[in-house]
């Protein structure tokens, strides 16, 4: 399974960017995908995540900025990021697990998409 995560750029503060990640391969279920974001020397950390049901769960610093949604029939996740600030600036990476057809269980990330705010 891969994913192929776009839509990252610049943007001045307060401006918003829509991040994409599709997932493709021998699927045949994914429980969970999710946004995680690392900027430069420090830890990555989970930026918000949705269930196959769609229950979410964001991180405290992007609550009412961020909206997470996903295409279950696209094997698609979305970030819509709103009212950005320059503290966004990382490298955003996407984050999928699930069962895969044939070898089971799978966890995989996205090549990471870098998303710059600028004040």
């Amino acid at each position: 399974v891969q994913l192929q995560a776009s839509g990252g750029g610049s943007v001045q503060a307060g401006g918003s960017l829509r991040l994409s990640c599709a997932a493709s391969g021998s699927i045949f279920s994914i429980n969970v995908m999710g946004w995680y974001r690392q900027a430069p020397g420090k830890q990555r950390d989970m930026v918000a995540d949705i269930t196959s049901g769609g229950s979410t769960n964001y991180a405290g610093s992007v609550k009412g900025r961020f909206t997470i949604s996903r295409d279950n029939a696209k094997n698609t996740v979305y970030l819509q990021m709103n009212s950005l600030k320059p503290e966004d600036t990382a490298v955003y990476y996407c984050n999928a697990w699930g069962t895969a057809r044939g070898t089971g269980f799978f966890a995989t990330w996205g090549q990471g998409t870098q998303v710059t705010v600028s004040s």
